[in-house]
């Protein structure tokens, strides 16, 4: 009777939706699983694309995992997870991308089975965990250093990383011209933070092979005016004066007004004008500089100042070409044209205005500071020249971590056979479930090779056991042993040098661990009531009301008026 008389509590609004316990843990595997098989095929040299186009037409052709993952409106919060791993890896370290999505959703396939049969999350999390440190520390010991090395032999070993990234994405045939370029690239820009002091400038038109680098900057050319097609287009080490300055005539702002006692003083506004514009003119030629460059627009009388001085000018050049051009040049960027000094000019060995394709680029080239390169793009179609331009930036960003952390290890999924190996064999150490929770880790690490044999279209079970064999050898000569791609076998991955930088799996593996104990450790889902239809019925219900009040409102008004003029009539009468 007590437990009758108890008062409902209500803790959430109306139209909350609330799912808990194994069926919603569950529930949420699966979605994390049905979105690693949306990139599960893009995997590897042999990986498919995907072609995503969107409401508002826009087509884009990607095998890369992070763009495949922005471009999917994913909705669901747990999946949403693979979504922000798959991002953080492309910030991160550039490529893997797909790989963090695999091995997250193989991890959590693998705990499914023990979390139906009632197995406690924080057990699977706490075993994850332990894989996973044991894992890194593996990859740690095998990762082998190519610091100490000459020049060439260092551009050698990091030009095979960016072909080992290259070969899986749409510009893979030619991978050995491209991996050579983003090398060079990387190597020109130093110790330089700055992805963009690397420009990627892209030409519709001819083939790969007409792509190009330039050890300097290279920009489209800007708008001109008349006295453009006047002004000299080579210059052999000419002074570069760098501008955030306008030069042109104003007009007079909306409203603006001006008072005279005399018609003559107009004149001498309109004098004074040009000779605010002229005497800005005469301090950049004065300057020395024979290509003057600005932010700001450089309107048709200044085009025609400097095309008569065989001065080179260009304006409205974006504001990231015009810090490359500093970079490379050593000038610095003026807001005033007074007191230029040489200290703020810059310098080239050659600036020239080239033609490519339909475009016409400026070029400066042979910069002393050489801190800046720029890859101008070729192809045929936009799409495949938008996904060339992602493929050489997972490039870069491989090439520029390889340089920094300067240790490699072998590719072709033979890195994590040898950690599955590793690990199946410190899971006989273990006495308890772990053993069970940390051998399925160990399995899970085996889709890598599996799936890379899938896509290319080869027999996975085959391979993988002879994979098996060979990392299984006392002698640990098998370690590097992972898929060959061309035969359908197995091969020596770190003699074909097929190498990924160590830094770039040991993140894949951290994230992807810590992004299946995260959806491991939620049992429960709450969904807020958004303005639903309980809500909007009400607020229908509330209009209706109003309209009807105001229709009363209007007829017993009338009603009034046509009373008042009767008794008028009636009164007159």
């Amino acid at each position: 009777m007590a437990a009758m008389m108890q008062p409902q509590i209500i803790l959430l609004k109306e139209g909350t939706d609330t799912s808990q316990g194994k069926a919603q843990l569950v529930s949420n595997i699966n979605a994390c699983t049905a979105v690693a098989d949306v990139v599960r095929t893009t995997l590897g040299p042999r990986g498919m694309d995907k072609l995503i186009h969107d409401d508002k037409g826009s087509v884009t052709i990607s095998n890369d995992g992070a763009t495949i993952m922005k471009l999917l409106d994913i909705v669901h919060p747990a999946a949403k997870i693979l979504v922000d791993i798959a991002k953080s890896q492309d910030s991160e370290v550039g490529d893997g991308t797909t790989t963090v999505v695999l091995l997250a959703g193989e991890f959590l396939k693998e705990a499914k089975p023990f979390i139906e049969d009632g197995v406690h999350p924080q057990n699977l999390i706490r075993s994850y965990r332990t894989a996973c440190h044991l894992a890194i520390e593996k990859i740690k010991q095998l990762a082998v250093s190519i610091e100490g090395k000459s020049l060439e032999e260092k551009k050698s070993l990091l030009a095979k990383c960016a072909a080992t990234t290259l070969s899986s994405k749409l510009i893979g045939g030619e991978k050995e011209f491209f991996a050579s370029m983003v090398v060079d690239a990387v190597i020109a820009i130093g110790n330089d933070d700055r992805l963009n002091m690397i420009g990627i400038k892209k030409v519709p038109g001819g083939n790969m092979r007409d792509s190009f680098l330039v050890n300097g900057v290279a920009f489209k050319k800007t708008f001109s005016y008349a006295g453009f097609e006047q002004q000299p287009k080579k210059f052999v080490n000419p002074k570069i004066l760098l501008l955030n300055v306008e030069l042109e005539l104003k007009s007079e702002k909306e409203n603006a007004e001006i008072r005279l006692t005399d018609p003559s003083q107009y004149q001498s506004i309109v004098d004074a004008e040009w000779n605010i514009i002229y005497d800005k003119l005469d301090k950049c030629v004065q300057s020395g500089a024979k290509v003057v460059l600005s932010r700001l627009a450089i309107g048709d009388l200044a085009t025609q100042y400097f095309a008569d001085r065989d001065i080179f000018c260009a304006g409205r050049v974006t504001e990231e070409d015009l810090q490359r051009v500093a970079a490379a040049s050593g000038g610095t960027v003026q807001t005033s044209v007074n007191n230029i000094i040489d200290e703020v000019l810059g310098t080239c060995e050659l600036f020239e205005e080239r033609q490519v394709g339909n475009e016409r680029f400026n070029i400066f080239s042979g910069c002393p500071s050489g801190l800046t390169a720029t890859i101008v793009l070729r192809g045929g179609a936009d799409q495949f020249i938008e996904e060339a331009e992602r493929s050489l930036h997972d490039a870069i960003m491989i090439v520029r971590r390889a340089l920094k952390n300067s240790t490699v290890v072998a590719g072709g999924g033979a890195i994590d056979m040898e950690i599955s190996r590793y690990l199946r064999q410190h899971a006989r150490t273990i006495a308890g479930k772990s053993q069970l929770f940390i051998n399925s880790y160990a399995k899970a690490l085996e889709v890598i090779p599996r799936q890379l044999c899938d896509n290319a279209g080869f027999d996975a079970t085959d391979v993988l056991n002879k994979l098996r064999q060979k990392h299984a050898l006392q002698s640990g000569e098998g370690a590097n042993y992972g898929v060959d791609i061309n035969t359908g076998g197995i091969a020596d991955s770190f003699a074909n040098f097929v190498w990924e930088p160590a830094v770039v799996k040991i993140n894949a593996v951290n994230a992807a661990t810590e992004a299946a104990c995260l959806v491991l450790s939620v049992d429960e889902t709450v969904k807020n009531p958004k303005l639903g239809i309980y809500v909007s019925l009400k607020i229908k219900m509330k209009v209706m009301k109003y309209l009807l009040g105001m229709k009363a409102f209007v007829a017993s008004f009338a009603e009034d008026e046509a009373l008042d003029l009767r008794l008028s009539k009636g009164w007159s009468s």
